[in-house]
């Protein structure tokens, strides 16, 4: 092999000689060079300005940050939509800044007109810009890589050589080779052209369908999502309707015929603890036995709920987040009778789960002097205490080894029938009297189970029952767009992959009989960019055609030196290695260096 050669000098002037050879390596579009010449834009002219700045990537990377600066205020800000309480408390903190939010609507992020107006501009973007690139890809798909360029030494990589055997023969090795490798190849001429690597824009469009399909995923799960919470008491259940939820938030498009048939009841909560080391107290396992039904005549089923891994039924998935104890009272009025007898549920404060609420008597009570009335009471429960001696009524462990309730005694209207929503953990105290002890203080008192607290005056007794029931607290998530998400996501990733690590090239193999009689041989390579890659494998490409056309030693020069610029014996002038119309190919009198593969011809 007589040389090998790669030239990464500008090629503007040899680029032209490439003709079709050097183009479509990618479908980006080709922007017009500016004429001095233009005549005004009109309305059509404006529009199509617009719509090509607006479907250009760089516009679509910039809209791309400008929607990451914008959800920006939605992670710092309270939303409407998460948490109202949070944004009702922010309105009553920040007087001026309240009124700014609104009109901005900062309060409402992810639905405001900016927003959504750089959301839709966005996809717009993509699509404008994906779909004549995807043209121009299947366009190319269903054609065949171009023929040879007319002088295949001006390439960045290039190698020639010497052969005893036929051209037919040489290229016929040729493309049985490159298709070997996997590339597309055909005869054209005297020459085999061969292309490789159209999974690099394959990939780049993947990406971009892939961004497209996020975006439709996020709209539709925005749109159409649901999500509540509710506490469910060992032994109790819960169908599927809103008026079951503790609290309820839902997407614009959402309606109550949209929420999944179900329902469920809780068998048996389980938690267990680490008892010893350093870790004492944190969970080991969370978990809840259920018997579900789908749909209103569903068989039933049984089914295990832990931490992270919820009950799937339909569009719906049930998780357990939250769990506490539900210490079981029992109320009686002065005659002995029952008027409330119920597991109530009470909210941890602290990783042991030292907790508080309110136990609620609306009905059935009547007073020494037979007169109705409403009983309430604070409680507060430890399940492990740390006795008197501590001071304090903190649990010390999570698990009920010592459980204990400390209750409060009120008595009055709370203020259910004024028809404001009230929370089943919290007591209005305005109308509310406390029941006194003999030192003329709140009543109050600590209780194991099966203790029972007396009320001042006959006005009855609550006792703290020795079943302590456990609740569990589920969220249900319908979300219609995550797992089109989630394909979108790592669809993007393998695109993107793809487009950074595949680089599209092309090789041409040209076999010709010489003016001697002996066949030359030159292999080219071109790729989208100048890298080491397409050098090293055109180098392995013609080390292994070289071992099927192996090369002759170059012909002997003249002894007798012409004189310069003295005319050939045909008649024509003597070739200038450096014309552009030089066939690039050295001639080398060391036998040694006639085979020469192309690994390394970077450097050169």
């Amino acid at each position: 092999m007589s040389d090998t050669t790669t030239d990464t000098s500008t090629r503007t002037g040899d680029d032209q000689d490439l003709g079709a050879a050097g183009s479509q390596l990618s479908t980006a579009p080709v922007e017009d060079s500016p004429s001095p010449d233009l005549p005004s834009l009109g309305v059509i002219g404006w529009a199509r300005w617009f719509w090509r700045q607006l479907t250009s990537m760089r516009v679509a990377l910039l809209l791309l940050l400008l929607l990451s600066l914008a959800a920006i205020p939605g992670s710092l800000i309270p939303q409407t939509g998460i948490n109202e309480a949070q944004v009702a408390d922010f309105r009553e903190r920040h007087d001026v800044l309240a009124p700014v939010y609104d009109k901005l609507g900062l309060f409402n992020v992810y639905s405001s007109v900016w927003f959504s107006a750089i959301y839709i501009l966005l996809f717009v973007s993509l699509i404008g810009c994906i779909v004549p690139r995807t043209w121009q890809f299947v366009g190319q798909l269903r054609g065949r890589p171009p023929g040879a360029p007319r002088r295949l030494t001006r390439l960045p990589a290039h190698t020639t050589w010497r052969t005893s055997a036929d051209p037919e023969e040489v290229r016929e090795a040729a493309l049985a080779l490159l298709r070997k490798r996997r590339f597309r190849a055909h005869a054209v001429g005297d020459a085999v052209a061969a292309e490789k690597g159209y999974l690099r824009e394959l990939g780049n469009l993947a990406f971009h369908l892939a961004l497209i399909v996020m975006l439709i995923a996020f709209a539709w799960g925005q749109l159409f999502k649901s999500e509540g919470n509710k506490i469910v008491v060992e032994g109790d259940g819960f169908s599927n309707t809103l008026t079951q939820y503790d609290d309820f938030k839902s997407g614009n498009l959402f309606t109550n015929d949209d929420l999944e048939p179900f329902s469920f009841d809780v068998e048996e909560f389980t938690g267990t603890y680490e008892r010893t080391g350093p870790n004492r107290g944190t969970p080991r396992t969370y978990e809840t036995e259920v018997t579900y039904t789908e749909g209103a005549d569903g068989e039933e089923k049984n089914a295990l709920i832990k931490v992270n891994k919820p009950l799937e039924i339909g569009d719906a998935k049930v998780y357990l987040v939250s769990h506490g104890y539900a210490p079981v009272v029992t109320v009686r009025d002065g005659k002995g009778e029952i008027v409330y007898q119920d597991a109530v549920p009470l909210l941890p404060l602290d990783n042991n789960v030292t907790s508080n609420g309110v136990v609620k008597v609306l009905d059935g009570y009547r007073n020494p002097q037979g007169k109705k009335e409403q009983l309430g009471f604070q409680a507060f429960f430890v399940p492990t205490f740390g006795g008197s001696a501590s001071g304090t009524m903190l649990s010390q462990f999570p698990a009920l080894d010592y459980p204990v309730l400390a209750l409060n005694a009120y008595h009055g209207d709370l203020k259910a029938d004024s028809g404001i929503p009230q929370s089943v953990y919290q007591m209005d105290k305005t109308k509310m009297k406390e029941f006194k002890d003999a030192d003329g203080e709140l009543l109050k008192k600590l209780l194991t189970p099966g203790e029972t607290m007396t009320l001042p005056g006959g006005a009855g007794s609550i006792t703290f029952e020795k079943d302590i029931k456990e609740w569990a607290g589920f969220q249900v998530v319908q979300e219609p767009g995550g797992g089109w998400a989630l394909g979108g996501a790592l669809a993007a990733i393998g695109g993107l992959a793809a487009s950074l690590f595949v680089q599209r090239r092309r090789v041409w193999v040209r076999a010709v009989r010489g003016d001697d009689g002996v066949t030359v041989v030159e292999m080219a390579g071109l790729g989208r960019s100048e890298s080491a890659k397409v050098p090293e494998e055109l180098g392995d490409l013609a080390g292994t055609l070289y071992e099927r056309a192996p090369g002759v030693p170059d012909p002997e020069p003249d002894s007798t030196p012409e004189p310069d610029g003295a005319p050939e014996p045909d008649g024509t002038p003597p070739e200038d290695p450096g014309a552009p119309g030089a066939s690039g190919t050295t001639t080398s009198t060391d036998t040694d260096s006639q085979a020469v593969p192309a690994e390394g011809a970077e450097q050169q």
